[in-house]
């Protein structure tokens, strides 16, 4: 793969001064539905690879709430399968079912207490970690929507219309546990080639039922379904996120939405299942959305669809995740790209900021930025990220 995007993202990434990136709007509240937060820092969903059999140790507990008590208001848990027997493959990752519900309330009650609030995110692995090895169900089906991981590469069996009916409702269940144990909401992971994003992106869904074909409004349709199922299930005043990318695993080049006009599309079958808020996973938060236009993909979703929307991507590192994965450390100061953050901000292209590897690194990021204590702050590095570094450079090569 050739990336295009520079490694620094824009010039004004890497030349401002701290001193003029002016961040105090980002510590203003915000209101979402029932939920109130006291500034618009999110810490995204990143797998930690410290579940057994799907069960959260109490160390994630800790984990969750030294970053809540550091700043961070709105934590959104790890991907956490769904309660279904094709959900996950990996023991190491979470699943929210009856028999894991206590481990993942206790998170959400370590965050409370740490002063944070707390999302589960939700999801299904699909065709994308179908490898074998460490299956939590044995002779478990592997589902996606044609029978696809990427283009070309077949792997497991298209989901029939009872497989899909049944996936909705291991949504809905675990929803359910999420409310029931305390979170503050949920999230739907639709992105990054795992199940429903493998319907979203035309690569993997070749369905010629109402669920697939060329046209995104068909292809949009199940996913849009699952939210709509979630709304009905955790009532008017429970906020659903939806977590959404155009770049795959499998295909960083990839796009759900070529235009627009596509975008839109897919924003409204959203905002009309009941999605309260959008998270716009790109691998730099500045990176424009198509090339004849500055304007981020966050910032396009923000003015298409009208509602709040979550920012990602590299903040306060010079390289991306998937640069991350493959071994490059980042270089500069912690606040290098802080400018540039404020600039789109105050330019209204986002209302909230995920800021992943430099929370993993020190838990104080977000109070140390508001303070202005640059000096302070730990900076990234690759060895923070554990094993898990060593198993997306694996799987990275296996998919490519």
């Amino acid at each position: 793969m050739q990336d295009t995007a520079p490694a620094m993202n824009a010039a004004i990434q890497a030349s401002a001064h701290p001193s003029s990136a002016d961040l105090s709007a980002l510590f203003d509240p915000l209101r979402i539905r029932s939920l109130e937060l006291k500034n618009r820092f999110v810490m995204p969903g990143m797998q930690r690879g410290w579940c057994v059999d799907g069960h959260p140790p109490r160390r994630l507990a800790d984990y969750y709430a030294a970053r809540a008590r550091g700043g961070v208001q709105l934590t959104i848990s790890e991907c956490v399968a769904v309660d279904h027997p094709s959900a996950s493959r990996t023991r190491k990752y979470g699943r929210l079912a009856d028999d894991t519900a206590q481990e993942w309330g206790r998170c959400a009650e370590a965050i409370h207490r740490a002063g944070g609030h707390f999302f589960t995110q939700l999801g299904h692995d699909g065709a994308l970690l179908a490898a074998p090895d460490g299956d939590y169900f044995t002779g478990s089906p592997v589902l996606s929507p044609s029978g696809l991981m990427k283009p070309g590469t077949p792997v497991g069996n298209p989901a029939s219309l009872a497989d899909l009916d049944a996936v909705k409702a291991a949504f809905v269940r675990s929803a359910r546990i999420a409310k029931h144990i305390g979170a503050d909401g949920v999230e739907i992971h639709a992105c990054h080639g795992y199940l429903l994003d493998q319907f979203l992106w035309s690569g993997t869904n070749r369905r010629d039922d109402r669920y697939g074909g060329p046209d995104i409004a068909d292809r949009v349709r199940f996913p849009a379904e699952v939210v709509h199922a979630v709304r009905n299930e955790v009532g008017a005043d429970f906020p659903i996120s939806v977590r959404f990318s155009q770049w795959k695993l499998t295909d960083y080049e990839a796009q759900v939405a070529r235009s627009a006009a596509e975008l839109a599309v897919l924003l409204e079958a959203f905002v009309r299942a009941g999605a309260d808020v959008f998270h716009v996973s790109t691998r730099r938060f500045g990176d424009a959305a198509w090339p004849d236009s500055p304007l981020s993909l966050a910032g396009w979703t923000r003015k298409l669809s009208g509602k709040p929307v979550i920012a990602v991507g590299g903040v306060g590192l010079t390289v991306d995740m998937v640069e991350s994965f493959s071994g490059q450390e980042t270089q500069g100061p912690a606040e290098i790209n802080l400018p540039a953050l404020a600039h789109r901000f105050q330019s209204s292209e986002f209302d909230l900021i995920a800021v992943g590897r430099s929370n993993i690194a020190d838990p104080q990021w977000v109070a140390k930025v508001g303070a202005g204590e640059w000096d302070l702050i730990r900076q990234f590095k690759l060895a923070d990220l554990g094993d898990v570094a060593e198993e997306a450079r694996e799987a990275s090569g296996k998919a490519s």
